[in-house]
């Protein structure tokens, strides 16, 4: 997605579904990194809700992705916490994820993406069963990458126009199933439908992820109704299901789409205007859990641990159900990793000397498992 055309296409539209996202930052790396977070008006914090962060594509911006989507508006029906990270400048100076394999490029990304979920969590009620990853372009080559190597925190990923790099989609190596949602225009001439040097085709792609997550190989395919025949595009979805533990891939392929979002308010190229993109990526998250998918029950993930007193004046006890080995690590809210040790008893002493709220996550064989703590 080109920055300037980009821009330039969302000078004369409306503002309003981005008015009231806050920009904030956190430091990750020797890096202070930039988010924009949106929080529903029904959200009220008694419940937990989900997490997704929506990434950019290169040369673009945050702000760019956020308006150019729309996914405030679902958010604000579906309530979920929604996230548009900042990436960096490249060493040409463009903003990227890194995710291409250069050696001159350095920045932990992956780090960055795991550190924020830290932090939002530490602020709001982050069901962390419920986080997902979606993203345009190099957005979606970022979500596949961080199915890769994040998958113990993400659930499910969709790519819209992006891929999987080749060949370090062989080094993939995700610890549960992981549901996969592709979306391309056979006419894409940023990233090619049938892939380029270094980079998968779509179909390749969407192969890898119905053989791992072990999908039934012949999809469903359904066309999607061309609702709006003056687009120049016509649409395909293809459903592969029954993966293990409930997993599946999806694809939809855009008869003659550009580089582009399906549904989006403006147009930077040839758009599908049959079905929104936005709309179909959240039905798609909505239906996992990551604690389904690595096979732990919703009643074993409540029942793991407790920490009492909570709220506290700084010192907690933290009693497990059975001992065996574990890591447990309390950040800020900053998102800075506050204290870690590892540990294999029933019960756990710890002691916090400065007022604020934190997150406890414990990490073992059976699952990564959080909770929030709150010093006074």
């Amino acid at each position: 997605m080109k920055h300037t055309l980009l821009a330039l296409a969302l000078l004369g539209f409306s503002q309003t579904a981005v008015s009231q996202s806050v920009i904030k930052t956190l430091t990750h790396g020797g890096l202070q990194r930039e988010y924009r977070l949106y929080e529903p008006a029904i959200y009220d914090g008694s419940e937990s809700v989900a997490l997704v962060f929506n990434l950019h594509g290169y040369t673009s911006t945050a702000w760019q992705q956020e308006l150019y989507t729309g996914f405030a508006a679902i958010a604000d029906t579906a309530n979920f916490i929604l996230v548009h990270p900042e990436g960096t400048l490249d060493n040409t100076g463009t903003t990227f994820w890194n995710t291409f394999g250069s050696p001159n490029e350095t920045v932990d990304d992956v780090g960055f993406i795991s550190v924020l979920i830290d932090s939002i969590a530490a602020e709001y009620n982050i069901d962390m069963n419920r986080v997902y990853s979606t993203g345009m372009s190099n957005g979606g080559f970022m979500s596949y990458k961080l199915a890769c190597e994040l998958s113990y925190r993400i659930a499910a990923i969709a790519s819209v126009t992006g891929a999987m790099i080749d060949p370090a989609f062989l080094a993939c190596n995700p610890s549960h199933p992981t549901p996969v949602m592709q979306i391309h225009g056979t006419a894409d001439p940023t990233v090619p439908y049938l892939g380029s040097t270094g980079v998968l085709g779509a179909e390749a792609g969407v192969a890898y992820w119905v053989d791992y997550n072990n999908c039934n190989t012949t999809a469903i395919e359904t066309a999607v109704p061309d609702i709006n025949q003056a687009d120049g595009t016509t649409a395909d979805q293809f459903v592969y299901a029954g993966g293990d533990e409930g997993s599946s891939v999806e694809f939809y392929r855009i008869n003659g789409g550009g580089h582009t979002w399906p549904g989006a308010p403006i147009d930077i190229g040839v758009t599908n205007k049959d079905f929104s993109a936005s709309v179909e990526i959240w039905r798609f998250f909505n239906q996992y859990r990551l604690n389904e998918l690595v096979g732990i029950g919703e009643q074993q993930v409540g029942a793991r641990f407790t920490v009492y007193p909570n709220p506290s004046s700084g010192n907690v006890t933290v009693q497990f159900e059975t001992a065996e080995m574990r890591t447990i690590q309390i950040h800020n809210s900053v998102g800075q990793l506050v204290s870690q040790v590892n540990h294999n008893s029933t019960s756990l002493e710890l002691s916090l000397n400065r007022a604020g709220i934190y997150l406890l996550t414990v990490i073992s064989d059976e699952g990564i498992f959080t909770k929030n703590l709150i010093v006074k």
